[in-house]
């Protein structure tokens, strides 16, 4: 016995060092610093893998201010920033940026209940562009400095002597003055600052210098030596420089010099005052929520602010121009259509592979999902209406398969049918999804997530986004999609038979579901109940129950559709 425990031992530790020698990143863990505008400091957790710096991609994107969702189960991490939107799958080697693949030089890598990504995802262009800053990795630091056009660049030797010198992007207009014999300030005008900076290197030519940033400009401050110096400044194409010196110059510089550098390369637009008009129009911006997994980072080792992304420059004031002449258009007359013209997709979410969710081993969602959709099929087919069903069986569609099965179809209405789950086993009810960005509220987000979960088994990853996004629903779909939600909801909450509780004022909900995005249609998700309620589960194994409930989905179809004057 003692001899075979021995030997098991051994197999063990052989199996350790074969998994240590083939996951090099095991015993390459480390830490990464990230650092924010040249003073805010954290780490998030990092590993090396085929020479290569990963790092964890939650903890990054959050500490640069962008909105992450983690799927451990299909080891895919999803991270927004204003204006981008990435998808990041272990284990390969690229990302998805708004629709569009972009390689990446190594492997995204799952472990530890984490997603690593390769640094370089961080410096990409889309991601510097939506963050509205400049991104560099150098000797394990992750730095992130505003999108400046205006830097201090001198050393401390050129300091010494008395010299100031500044690199700049685009045009840069400089005015100096010297108030009195000790002062001389410089105002750089529309500026960003790479970084402000402030010195006392007390010499006789410079006593002491500040740089800063004050609102859309930067101002430089300069105390004079005791050697009384006099100064110039001078400018080159993409260079300022102002140097003092105690020996004075051949031309001496006025105490108020404006120095203006035009660059050719970048013409900035010429703005002309629009005449006031007679009623000001007034700009609002909408807040957006972003959804957010607000699960705590455990790697942070100190608490450091969010980035603010919008802390650089001041909004500038725009007058609205004169209003037009509205053009009178004529109103179009809806087109109606016999029932037999109008056609509809009933989806059974998830099939084949994909079970959804599941509860005691042998209850899934697809068969519950399938068999509701079977009854919303027959009820609309005896109304005389043409439908179609994305699967009548236990197969496996994808998501893409779904939306273009409806744009094929040139499907007048899209019903996706599907069957919800919660760890809190007393959420129950009938509830009415459709698709929107923005969530209506944290639960909504997390149904959103656990239906777009079904991606983990599509074996073409993500080449089907730029689909998608490329049809996304316009504002009249949602606007259409939300009245077809209140029509079923109002049309189950009348029918009898059912036994799941409606909400009539919180069935209505919105979120972003990937399948509906690619329908060019109005187009609703339906979560009949929560299998992980033990009363919902009960009637949703009722064939009864299951009848009436699809009955119920087909009249709120068709009252929708009578409601607003599509059918004769």
């Amino acid at each position: 016995m003692v001899r075979g425990l021995l030997c098991m031992k051994k197999r063990l530790l052989a199996l350790l060092c074969a998994l240590f020698v083939c996951v090099p990143w095991l015993a390459a863990q480390g830490k990464t610093e990230i650092v924010l505008l040249g003073k805010n400091k954290s780490t998030v957790s990092s590993m090396q893998a085929g020479g290569h710096t990963l790092v964890d991609g939650q903890a990054t994107a959050k500490k640069l201010g962008g909105t992450v969702e983690i799927f451990s189960a299909s080891r895919q991490l999803k991270i927004a920033f204003p204006g981008m939107y990435a998808i990041l799958s272990a284990p390969l080697k690229e990302t998805i940026i708004n629709a569009k693949t972009i390689p990446l030089r190594a492997e995204v890598v799952a472990s530890g209940g984490k997603i690593y990504v390769p640094v370089e995802f961080f410096m990409l262009p889309q991601v510097q562009k939506a963050l509205d800053r400049q991104i560099t990795f150098e000797k394990n630091r992750l730095i992130v400095e505003r999108n400046y056009t205006l830097e201090f660049v001198s050393d401390a030797r050129e300091i010494e002597r008395g010299l100031l010198r500044f690199e700049h992007k685009g045009a840069v207009t400089a005015v100096t003055e010297q108030p009195d014999a000790h002062t001389v300030k410089v105002l750089f005008k529309d500026v960003v600052l790479k970084r402000e900076a402030s010195q006392r290197p007390k010499s006789n030519l410079i006593r002491s210098f500040s740089l800063s940033q004050r609102g859309k400009d930067a101002e430089l401050k300069i105390g004079l030596g005791n050697a009384k110096p006099t100064w110039e400044v001078s400018d080159q194409e993409s260079s300022w420089a102002w140097k003092a010196s105690s020996v004075p110059p051949v031309i001496k510089a006025a105490p108020e010099k404006v120095v203006t550098v035009e660059d050719v390369s970048r013409p900035e637009p010429v703005m002309t005052a629009l005449p006031a008009p007679s009623v000001t129009a007034e700009l609002q911006e909408e807040e957006t929520e972003s959804v957010l997994d607000t699960s705590a980072d455990e790697e942070d080792d100190a608490d450091i602010e969010e980035l603010d992304l919008y802390a650089v420059a001041e909004v500038p004031v725009m007058t609205a121009a004169p209003a037009a002449v509205p053009v009178m258009k004529p109103v179009p007359v809806p087109v109606m259509k016999s029932k037999d013209m109008v056609r509809i997709v009933i989806d059974a979410g998830h099939g084949g592979k994909d079970p959804g969710a599941v509860r005691r081993g042998s209850q899934r969602e697809k068969d519950l999902n399938l068999a509701v959709a079977k009854h919303v099929y027959n009820y609309l087919k005896k109304q005389h209406f043409d439908v179609k069903l994305t699967r009548d069986n236990d197969t496996f569609v994808t998501l893409a398969g779904r939306s273009r099965m409806a744009n094929d179809f040139k499907a007048d209405l899209f019903i996706s049918i599907h069957t919800n789950a919660a760890k809190n086993t007393k959420a129950n009810g009938f509830e009415v999804y459709f698709r929107s960005d923005k969530a209506t509220d944290k639960e909504a987000a997390e149904v959103a997530a656990f239906e777009n979960e079904a991606l983990q088994y599509e074996e073409t990853h993500y080449s089907f986004v730029d689909k998608l996004l490329q049809s996304l629903a316009k504002n009249e779909y949602m606007n259409e999609s939300s009245k077809l939600a209140g029509h079923i909801r109002n049309n189950v909450y009348k029918e009898s038979g059912i036994g799941i509780m409606t909400n009539k004022n919180s069935a209505i909900r919105q979120a972003n579901f990937y399948v509906l995005r690619g329908v060019q249609s109005p187009a609703v998700l339906v979560e009949m109940g929560y299998i992980s309620s033990p009363k919902d589960r009960s009637r949703l194994n009722n064939k009864s129950a299951q009848k009436h409930l699809g009955e119920g989905i087909g009249k709120g179809v068709v009252a929708y559709l009578k409601q607003e004057g599509k059918i004769k």
